[in-house]
Order: structure tokens, then sequence, then C-alpha cells
């Protein structure tokens, strides 16, 4: 890094809250490395007090842009120029693009998740998807899997801050594409139990198994998943959550955690700031190397 940096660096961010424990930096230096790119890419812990003077630095230190993670994937976007046609549908950004002091919010999530299941030879496209969380990520992951041809998806949240945005994200998959989107509510665990019994794949979007929580998961009976269901926590700190354990003990032959999708969510916005191609092989072995 030091061999890198000089007078002619540029800067990209990451701001979210917790986020010391993000891989983030560790694939994006490294893919600058590799390719000979003169940008740095640091982590901030900024919550939503902070949101609006972190947005200023971004033009003010003429920084490339910014990845955003939880809890300002919604909160930010007031305080930029632009949104993509993705960002505007879902109502969440993960990526910030600074050209000379215009800002545009980007959501890679959807995709990095949907491009991850291809990476594995899994194709979820005419089938059942039951996910937890109406967040940031899980409305990128409902809206992009609905626009790439799930056939349906059932949405589970509790009834809190986000539910109404889970409400907004059926009424938009329902509207806006051929998916068949439905709500549930996580306080009815007989229904959850069956929608998860009924579909191809069981995604975790929330931050259920993520410190500080990270003792806790939404399932906790293996009989609830079939072997033959993909079980995907977008978590992936710890790498492996209590959901995980949940599904190896019921046997389950697909279990991930979210490395996947946070690598090719991360080759998306690599693309947006620098105009190359993430040489993903190279980042995928180094991010995957403490599972083998």
């Amino acid at each position: 890094m030091t061999e890198r940096i000089d007078g002619h660096t540029i800067l990209i961010g990451l701001m979210a809250y917790p986020i010391r424990h993000s891989m983030s930096p560790t694939m994006h230096n490294n893919a600058f490395a590799k390719l000979g790119l003169n940008y740095a890419y640091l982590a901030f812990d900024i919550t939503n007090d902070k949101l609006s003077d972190a947005v200023k630095a971004i033009r003010t230190l003429d920084m490339r842009g910014s990845n955003v993670s939880m809890p300002n994937k919604q909160k930010i976007i007031p305080y930029l120029d632009k949104l993509d046609p993705a960002a505007k549908l879902c109502g969440a950004v993960n990526t910030v693009v600074n050209d000379d002091g215009i800002l545009t919010g980007y959501t890679t999530d959807g995709t990095g998740f949907m491009k991850s299941l291809e990476d594995e030879g899994l194709d979820i496209r005419g089938k059942k998807m039951t996910l937890s969380g109406a967040g940031g990520a899980g409305t990128a992951i409902a809206i992009q899997a609905a626009l790439d041809g799930v056939a349906e998806i059932s949405i589970f949240n509790a009834k809190d801050k986000v539910w109404d945005n889970a409400k907004r994200n059926v009424d938009i998959i329902n509207e806006k594409t051929s998916c068949k989107a439905t709500l549930h509510t996580l306080e009815d665990q007989e229904d959850f139990k069956s929608e998860i019994a009924d579909s191809a794949i069981y995604c975790d979007s929330t931050g259920v198994g993520m410190k500080p929580l990270e003792d806790e998961t939404l399932v906790t009976d293996p009989s609830w998943f079939r072997k033959d269901i993909i079980v995907y926590d977008t978590v992936y700190a710890p790498r492996t959550t209590k959901l995980m354990e949940v599904a190896q003990k019921a046997g389950v032959t697909h279990v991930f955690n979210g490395l996947g999708m946070m690598l090719e969510q991360g080759a998306e916005a690599f693309k947006l700031w620098t105009g190359k191609n993430m040489p993903v092989e190279y980042i995928r072995e180094l991010l995957f190397k403490e599972d083998k």
C-alpha cells in the first residue's frame, strides 16, 4: 500500500456502522494493486447522524465515491444528486459515484446476489424464494430477483420501522414485474415455516447473525429445511452464522454466507468507479482462503 499511495492517489470510502468487520477494503485495495490503479479504499464508521457531513466530505475531498451499508442505504438518498433506475426502484443505495461534484447513487446488491448464485451453478429463475428482511439489501435482492425472473417471493419482516418498506417492495414487484410477491409477518412462525418449506431458496437479508446478534437466527429448527433447499445468509462475519449451522444440521447441500454476494456487488461498484473489470477470480481466492 505504501508503495502505491502518493500525491495523486484517489480516495474511495465505505460508510456504515458497524464496519470494522468489513472485507471490502481488502477486496478493493488488492484489486487496485493487482491492476496498478492509483486508488485507496478506506472504511469509516458512519451512523445516520453523521451521514450528511460524510456525504459533504465526498465532494469536499474530491473522493471518487463510496460504498454505503447499514444503516445508511436509504437515508443517504436525499443527499445525492441523482439515482440510477435500479436504485430509484429499490429506494436504496449501496454505491455512490462522484463525477465532478455530481453524486449518483447506484445499487449493486441485487445483481451481486443473483451473480453469486450463478457462480455456484444455481438458477432460481422461475422458482419461489422466501426472503426475510426488507432493508437496503433485502429490497435490492427482492427487486432484482423479481426482475431477473424469480416466479414468486414471500417477504417476511417484523412489524417494525421497516414494515412499510416491505409493503412498498411487494407493491413495486407486483406492479412492475411478472413476479408474484406477498408480505408476511415474522411473528407468525407457522406461516414462516410453511413458506420456507414451499421454496427453492430461503435468504436472510437481516442483520441477525452478525454483531451484536451473532448468536441469534430467525430459524432455529433444522426440520424447517429440506436437504435440497438453498439457504443463503447475507451476513459474512462470522463466516459460519447460526442460520448456516442450523441448515448444516439439516443436511442442506447448498449453504452460503454473504461473501459471494459481497464479491460480486463489489465488482459492479469497482467498474462504476474505475471503468475497469475487477480481477474477480484473484479476489475470490483472497476472500475465500480462510474457508479452505
